[in-house]
């Protein structure tokens, strides 16, 4: 795991500018820092590295191939890197390796095959940054799923006022990106109707205007002069998706079940790879017990497993975890976090994420992953599978609610919607019942269901300094900046299910999920590595039927079926806790409370200029009093943090 970072035509010192965006991102690679920048220095390319295999001098980065043309920055691991290198081998395209590392494997794929095929070839996880000196381009791309960050754009050109005539940059960090000398690009304000909806900011798009995210399965171009970046696909989770639903497996739910845990041993046996010791979180849940007993099963040792507890029993799931690891005969480490502990986390969370990110289970996962680092540099997740076998109970509960709202004639709905919507009056639970009963489709009334309330009082008038943003809501958002939730094709896949899932896979996975875990755990400066989203292990769960997933009230059954072969039944059948903290109960407290009031200070509110103070203090208040408006205190919260350490302007 590393972190990568440059730029092109920079107009500074380049030297001083690539090492501050190293430096930012130095908890992503600890071990070691590179540099490499062309003759006429204006393409420049920085790593940081946190050695994972062969920790040598032979696997630094960056890395030029061994026929001089390609150089290469790269933040992940490719986990079938030594098969690719038989491959180049036996077909004699060239002598020998220099070192052991998957880097250097990557690289001179790329000079033998070219960058399309090889990632197409490639199961693994990456950001890669990639100058081919030949053609005088730059490629970056990233992950099919993206469980690797990679941020681009161009430097707004504040003296000649034209945002293209800037530098093309590039890190894994958006952090790295807002260093540099001359960062003087704005709030983008058209995403913040996305952000209060979501609590994070989906991609393509970024906090910040000009700056993007690199979207999963993409690879972007950029030529000398270096100004007009083109992008293209090399996989698709919605073909993937498309391809497999109209080539259902044939068998039994017992052969599925048997080749589903067949290709996570695989996948389980290779990322368990590496030269640095090797964990797992585990929980009380059924993904993360499910890859815990495949690695247990496949190691002659014992597996490192790891669980944080809370004191309040309605948030503690260790007592069941530590079941879970006796069961499969792990070596175990429980350890009890306290309020002291969470709450500590809070002030860091802006550095760590670099842009407003707002869920709240990113306070538990950091703290698991810091006590996790203390024994192991890798440690192997449960993450994908709530996506992929159907685990999330809002599946279930629209698909039922549409099957009912269906039922009643457009001519009735529409209008009742509409009278509802009217009469909520900030009342939350009535004005979600009047967006779902306007739903067209079940895609409709799940992203209806994503709204967030509250929007309606947490907006800006068009008086203010940042013309554009205005009276926005959740409506006017959509249009705004739309995402993948927006664009979604009504039955792409015939099972209504299946399209949330998709749906799911497509932005809040990768958005938020892989995201948390990501800016998490590399602030540990650990790795993590999810086995469920091997390319092998996704492309066969798409052909599953939805039987095999849910139903009965089950979720997730082909997991239970393969986890029932390693744990008892009765083990696992308990209520989820899920992975929480009491965080509203502290937020009403004396000292988060303080802190939380001096961020929606009427002056503070005022000085910044995108939250109006007044519905802003009115929400603050129904919170207080009623419990409610729980998510956007949060999103606020956290955008307001963001912004305090941030130092930028509209």
């Amino acid at each position: 795991m590393c972190g990568i970072a440059g730029f092109c035509n920079f107009r500074g010192d380049w030297k001083k500018n690539i090492g501050r965006m190293c430096d930012r991102m130095y908890h992503r690679g600890p071990d070691a820092s590179g540099v490499w920048a062309s003759d006429d220095q204006r393409v420049v390319l920085g790593h940081r590295r946190l050695s994972i295999v062969d920790l040598s001098p032979a696997g630094a980065q960056p890395m030029v191939s061994r026929d001089g043309r390609y150089v290469i920055a790269y933040n992940g691991e490719i986990y079938n890197h030594t098969a690719i290198r038989r491959k180049l081998l036996a077909e004699g395209r060239l002598p020998a390796f220099r070192g052991t590392s998957d880097t250097e494997t990557l690289l001179e794929s790329i000079a033998a095959y070219g960058l399309p095929d090889t990632l197409k070839m490639a199961k693994g996880m990456f950001a890669i940054a990639l100058f081919d000196r030949q053609e005088h381009a730059l490629f970056l791309a990233r992950d099919r799923i993206g469980e690797k960050p990679l941020f681009y754009g161009i430097l707004k050109d504040d003296i000649n006022k034209r945002e293209n005539d800037g530098s093309f940059v590039f890190a894994s960090d958006l952090g790295s990106i807002a260093s540099l000398d001359g960062f003087t690009n704005s709030v983008n304000v058209d995403i913040m109707g996305d952000y209060m909806r979501y609590g994070y900011i989906p991609a393509p798009y970024t906090v910040y205007r000009g700056i993007w995210k690199l979207e999963p399965g993409k690879i972007l171009k950029i030529k000398s002069p270096y100004n007009k970046p083109e992008v293209e696909s090399y996989w698709s989770m919605t073909e993937t998706a498309v391809i497999g639903q109209q080539n259902l497996f044939r068998g039994s739910e017992a052969e599925a079940a048997g080749e589903l845990e067949r290709l996570l041993r695989e996948s389980i046996a290779g990322q368990m790879v590496a030269d640095v010791p090797v964990g797992a979180f585990l929980s009380a849940g059924i993904d993360s017990s499910t890859v815990v007993a495949l690695m247990q099963a496949q190691s002659a040792q014992k597996v490192r497993t790891f669980t944080v507890g809370m004191w309040e029993e309605q948030y503690n799931e260790a007592p069941v975890a530590k079941e879970i690891a006796a069961c499969l005969g792990t070596e175990h480490t429980e350890v009890y976090i306290t309020e002291e502990d969470a709450k500590s986390v809070i002030p860091k969370l802006a550095g760590m994420f670099g842009e407003p990110f707002a869920d709240s289970s990113q306070i538990p996962t950091y703290l698991v992953s810091r006590i996790t680092r203390e024994h192991v540099t890798v440690s192997l997740s449960g993450d994908g599978g709530d996506e992929l076998f159907c685990g999330y109970n809002t599946y279930y509960s629209i698909d039922r609610i549409w099957n009912k709202v269906r039922k009643i004639p457009g001519f009735l709905r529409m209008p009742a919607s509409a009278m509802l919507g009217l009469a909520a009056q900030g009342k939350a639970s009535l004005a979600t019942r009047g967006r779902l009963l306007g739903a067209k489709s079940i895609e409709d009334m799940y992203l209806r269901s994503e709204i967030g309330e509250g929007l309606n009082l947490v907006r800006r008038g068009v008086t203010g300094n940042a013309p554009g943003f205005g009276a926005w809501d959740a409506i006017q958002a959509r249009r705004a900046g739309e995402t993948w939730m927006d664009t979604y094709p009504v039955g792409l896949l015939e099972d209504g299910q299946h399209n949330l899932m998709l749906m799911d896979l497509l932005m809040y996975h990768p958005d938020d999920i892989l995201n948390k875990v990501d800016r998490t755990a590399m602030a540990v400066s650990l790795e993590t590595r999810v086995p469920m989203l091997d390319k092998d292990v996704v492309e066969f769960a798409w052909t599953l039927p939805l039987s095999f997933r849910q139903g009965g009230g089950v979720s997730k059954k082909i997991l239970r079926d393969i986890l029932y072969r390693y744990v008892p039944r009765e083990l696992m059948e308990r209520p989820k806790k899920g992975f929480s903290i009491p965080l509203h109960r502290w937020l009403k407290e004396k000292e988060l409370r303080e802190w939380a009031e001096s961020l929606l200070s009427p002056s503070f509110l005022e000085e910044q200029g995108l939250f109006e103070a007044k519905s802003v203090k009115k929400l603050w208040d129904d919170y207080i009093m009623k419990n409610a408006w729980k998510p956007q205190i949060w999103y606020i919260l956290m955008f307001q943090e963001w912004w305090k350490h941030s130092n930028i302007k509209l």
